[in-house]
C-alpha cells in the first residue's frame, strides 16, 4: 500500500500555494510534478483534496495548487484538551511529549514556569515544529497550538472557560483539608473543556498548588506511580483523551 502524506498549509484557503519548507519536500524529496493530487490540511480541522496546478523551480520553490475539495475533520474527543506543563532541562524530553500527545490528540500546550523550574526559556519555534510533523504524521486536521512560557502566576490568573485540574505529588491533607485527590480520568468529563496542570522536575511548592486552587484548578492525581514530568504530562493528555474520545 503506498504512503498517503498529508501537507501542512495553514493559509491555503488564502493563497493556493504550500509553504516553502512543505513545497521542498513535495518536489525534491518526493518528486512529485504538476498534476499530481496532494493532501493537505490548514492545522484547523479541515482537510483539501489538491491538484498541483503549477511548479516553480529553483532555490526557492513553489508549489501552486488547484483545491478540489475541502473536507471538514471530525476530531475524535469530544471537547477540547489543554495540558500545561513546566518544561524539563533536558529538551529532547519536553520534545518527545509534544510528538507523542500531539499523535494521542489535543488542543494546546501551554508551558509555566514555576519556583522548582530547571528550564526558564523555551524556543517555541522547534516546539511548533514537531507539533506540525506529528500532526501529519498521525493524520490529524487539527495541529494543537503552542503558547509561550508563562510565569506560574499569570497563567493561573487567565481566563479558562472548563474544568481546571493541578497534578502533583503532595498528601492533600498537605494543601488543606479538601478530602482525598480523586483519579483524573474519575473526574474529566468527556463535554466539557478540560486543562490538566503538571509541575516540574521538583514539583510545585505548596504554595503554588494553594494559589492553583484557589484560582479554580482541583487536585489530582494520575495514579500510584511517581513519574518524571514528560510522563505525568502524557498520562495526562492520555487520560483526558480516552474520557473525550467518541
Amino acid at each position: 500500500m503506498k504512503e498517503t502524506h498529508l501537507f501542512f498549509a495553514p493559509e491555503i484557503e488564502r493563497t493556493a500555494m504550500l509553504p516553502e519548507e512543505e513545497a521542498t519536500h513535495a518536489l525534491r524529496v518526493l518528486r512529485m510534478q504538476e498534476g499530481d493530487p496532494i493532501w493537505v490540511t490548514d492545522g484547523g480541522g479541515h482537510f483539501f483534496d489538491c491538484t498541483i496546478s503549477l511548479i516553480e523551480s529553483g532555490k526557492r520553490p513553489r508549489c501552486l495548487l488547484n483545491i478540489d475539495r475541502k473536507r471538514e475533520w471530525q476530531r475524535p474527543w469530544k471537547s477540547d484538551i489543554r495540558l500545561a506543563v513546566a518544561p524539563t532541562k533536558n529538551m529532547d524530553r519536553i520534545e518527545w511529549f509534544v510528538e507523542k500527545a500531539t499523535e494521542i490528540g489535543l488542543d494546546g500546550f501551554h508551558f509555566v514556569e514555576c519556583a522548582n523550574s530547571e528550564r526558564r526559556v523555551l524556543k517555541t519555534e522547534r516546539v511548533e515544529k514537531i507539533a506540525v510533523s506529528a500532526t501529519k504524521q498521525s493524520q490529524k486536521a487539527v495541529k494543537p497550538a503552542v503558547e509561550e512560557l508563562t510565569k506560574l502566576k499569570t497563567f493561573l490568573s487567565q481566563p479558562f472557560e472548563g474544568d481546571k485540574f493541578i497534578a502533583h505529588c503532595y498528601e492533600q491533607t498537605d494543601i488543606s483539608t479538601d478530602g482525598q485527590k480523586p483519579f483524573l480520568l474519575d473526574v474529566v468529563s468527556a463535554d466539557r473543556p478540560t486543562l490538566v496542570l503538571i509541575g516540574p522536575e521538583g514539583d510545585f511548592s505548596v504554595e503554588e498548588v494553594r494559589l492553583a486552587e484557589a484560582a479554580g484548578f482541583r487536585s489530582v492525581t494520575l495514579g500510584q506511580s511517581r513519574l518524571r514530568t514528560e510522563t505525568a504530562a502524557l498520562v495526562g493528555v492520555h487520560l483526558m483523551n480516552l474520557k473525550k474520545s467518541h
